[in-house]
């Protein structure tokens, strides 16, 4: 698979956090087809989370794969990642695109037609929509279901992620609501074979999509 820095070019999007095994578990998936890497770490201290950048940026960089930072722009900036990811409650993207410049891509969580609507207004990338189910990545957090991410595709002039419960099975059915590009987490990260995993979500999106 030919990698690349377009993030409208890009389908499968991985989600993590710190971890002991982050170098061997980013390469197996980005070997199994991801072509978006984000490093989310909700609990961890600056430093942890600069280091574990740091070892994040090198490997996205030799493989084209883009990398984004969640929340935290200092660090994206601090490692030259390729973007930052911003939540509702975070930075506006106003903000961080007058600090960080046109160098940097800013992607936008949204979880209602509201926040799209605002989101497509603000200078960012792309947004992700969802979860689309319950999904413990994002604890306390209602479902949005199949019609916001159909409304979602529908309107949004940049790319939009689906997101919770991405598994090759639901594919089809995230496809036919008009996903074209997709966030996982626990389906690589709980795996017992990452890369194994990978091309099976890999299959399925290409199959979903041609």
């Amino acid at each position: 698979m030919t990698k690349t820095n377009s993030i409208e070019a890009c389908s499968l999007y991985l989600c993590l956090g710190i971890r002991p095994d982050l170098s061997e578990i980013i390469k197996a998936a980005i070997d199994g087809g991801v072509d978006v890497i984000q490093l989310r770490e909700k609990i961890a201290e600056t430093v942890p989370i600069l280091a574990s950048a740091e070892t994040i940026t090198p490997i996205c960089r030799s493989n084209g794969v883009p990398f984004f930072i969640n929340d935290r722009l200092d660090i994206a900036m601090a490692v030259e990642a390729d973007g930052v990811h911003l939540g509702q409650d975070d930075l506006s993207p106003l903000i961080a695109r007058r600090l960080a410049g046109e160098r940097i891509m800013i992607g936008r969580s949204t979880h209602a037609r509201a926040e799209l609507d605002r989101s497509l207004t603000e200078p960012i990338d792309y947004v992700s929509a969802g979860p689309v189910e319950a999904t413990p990545t994002k604890a306390g957090r209602e479902p949005t279901g199949l019609n916001y991410l159909e409304y979602a595709t529908k309107t949004a002039c940049v790319p939009v992620f689906v997101t919770g419960g991405v598994t090759p099975e639901k594919i089809p059915t995230l496809a036919a609501a008009g996903a074209r590009h997709f966030v996982v987490v626990r389906y690589i990260l709980d795996a017992k074979d990452a890369f194994a995993a990978t091309q099976a979500l890999r299959r399925a999106i290409d199959a979903a999509l041609t």
